[in-house]
């Protein structure tokens, strides 16, 4: 574990807010007691230009356009500190934010699992505010939001982190506020302070947000029906305008039918509720022309789009399992799995990885999840290899294969009985300990049945990946068997582990 007390994690859609909010962490009165790991969630190659910003230790990894859940999650699992925090690209840290953020988390004690700090937004003062504005100033009351949010590391990797099934900045964070209070610690406020200011929006954003009503039933399918009191999140209007909805489309059938009245009567009540809808919103505004506007056109769509997102949204989420997320560790047997096997080998130059092997890898690593090698060298007890040459292969290994964030080898002949030795779990257990890691947070891959073994005897998961020494009672055994190891990795990241 890294000996600074937090990594800083902002995720980031390329936005000019990110150089304000860099800045003015720099400009703080107290250093960034870590790293601050900016993930570019952009789709595209291009280089973010940070040029000039004065942060000790500022690193910049890609997520590749899969949405802030995911962007944080490949933040937190480059972390190496006990403590995560995560900031919003679009805020404003106070002065003392960082010697503020220093005092929450030492002071912290061992009972809290996250520490949310404090928000506020500046409104304007020569009016009432606007609905987006209102919308925005929730913020300061809200849970868990992860604006300014920090989260020991051991929950978020105990949880699977935030649920990549939230495709936007909405519900994720209440989502992961709620698995980590259910077993993990308690979640407090702490001292310091951020400014999260009004961002520009179009006139239809309210409409857009409504598709948040499918995360809604994503919530409900997870947590269960009480979901909303536990998060304390706020009803909504959801039966409203599925009510205004129906109506519409009653007005609509019924003209389309010829039933003049009922057509009437039902758009009577569709053109009531949406009035009523829009005056709620009007009312504590500044009610300028330009917000009138607004408030009409987009009240005049929002419940159908609120109802069509709800329904979508159960159809899709309906049975949604909860969420597991990638592991924090992928051990891997070495020969036969990663390099081809040339048995009791001590000469590096005859180190041959498999086919795929450095891509497969090298995916994890992009994603965060560390990798590690679990590999019997029984050569070096038989006297068959020297310990030094055993070392020689496994650094021609790492040459290849890029670097592990483990290795644990048993030098031990077969009839020693020693407690390292696959099918034992000793290296498993040993690798997982090494970095930190819950064994129910790790998956072994190897190509014969030993390894699957030891890997259930430490309690982790595993697949096998069968070569022509794989025997078929071994393939008949295992649980998960893939065909080859970049199709194994493949289903590690899809989440079937």
């Amino acid at each position: 574990m890294d000996a600074a007390l937090t990594s800083v994690v902002i995720p980031t859609v390329g936005r000019p807010s990110l150089r304000a909010l860099l800045e003015a962490l720099a400009a703080g009165t107290a250093p960034v007691p870590g790293p601050v790991i900016v993930v570019d969630d952009r789709p595209d190659g291009a280089d973010l230009d940070l040029a000039g910003i004065d942060l000790v230790d500022l690193r910049v990894v890609r997520s590749g356009g899969g949405g802030p859940a995911r962007a944080r999650n490949i933040g937190w699992r480059h972390a190496r500190t006990g403590w995560v925090s995560f900031l919003d690209d679009d805020v404003l840290p106070d002065p003392d934010w960082a010697q503020l953020l220093v005092r929450d988390l030492t002071s912290a004690p061992t009972s809290v699992a996250g520490i949310q700090g404090r928000v506020r937004v500046p409104l304007p003062e020569d009016r009432k505010p606007t609905d987006w504005e209102r919308t925005t100033a929730g913020l300061a009351s809200a849970l868990w939001i992860t604006a300014d949010m920090s989260y020991r590391r051991a929950a978020l990797s105990a949880t699977g982190g935030f649920d990549e099934r939230f495709p936007r900045a909405f519900r994720e964070d209440a989502d992961l506020g709620l698995r980590i209070t259910a077993e993990h610690g308690t979640i407090v406020r702490g001292d310091r302070w951020i400014s999260h200011p009004v961002r520009p929006a179009d006139d239809w954003v309210s409409v857009r947000q409504q598709a948040g009503n499918a995360d809604d039933f994503l919530m409900r399918a997870v947590h269960g029906p009480d979901w909303r009191q536990r998060a304390a999140a706020p009803k909504g209007r959801r039966s409203r305008h599925v009510a205004v909805t129906a109506t519409g489309a009653a007005a609509a059938l019924a003209a389309l039918g010829g039933r003049p009245r009922t057509a009437v009567a039902a758009a009577a009540a569709w053109l009531a509720g949406t009035a009523e809808l829009a005056w709620a919103r009007i009312q504590p505004g500044p009610r300028d022309p330009a917000e009138l506007r607004r408030m009409v056109l987009t009240s005049a769509a929002i419940p159908a789009a609120a109802t069509w997102h709800s329904l979508r949204g159960a159809w899709v989420h309906r049975r949604a399992e909860p969420w597991r997320g990638l592991p924090d560790l992928v051990l891997f047997d070495r020969d036969g799995t990663l390099v081809v096997d040339v048995p009791y080998n001590g000469d590096p130059a005859k180190v041959a990885p498999v086919p795929g092997a450095r891509e497969a890898l090298d995916r994890l690593r992009r994603l965060g999840v560390r990798t590690g090698v679990v590999t019997n060298q029984s050569g070096i007890g038989s006297g068959r290899i020297t310990a030094d040459q055993a070392d020689a292969v496994n650094a021609r290994v790492e040459e290849l294969l890029g670097p592990f964030d483990v290795w644990q080898v048993c030098p031990h002949a077969r009839d020693e009985g020693c407690d390292c030795r696959k099918p034992a779990p000793g290296m498993v257990k040993a690798g997982c300990a090494a970095l930190g890691v819950l064994p129910e947070r790790c998956v072994v891959i190897g190509d014969i049945g030993s390894d699957v073994e030891a890997a259930q005897a430490a309690g982790a998961a595993a697949v096998l990946v069968p070569t022509p020494v794989t025997r078929a009672e071994e393939v008949r055994a295992a649980d998960h068997v893939a065909p080859t190891l970049a199709a194994a990795v493949d289903d590690v990241i899809a989440g079937d582990w």
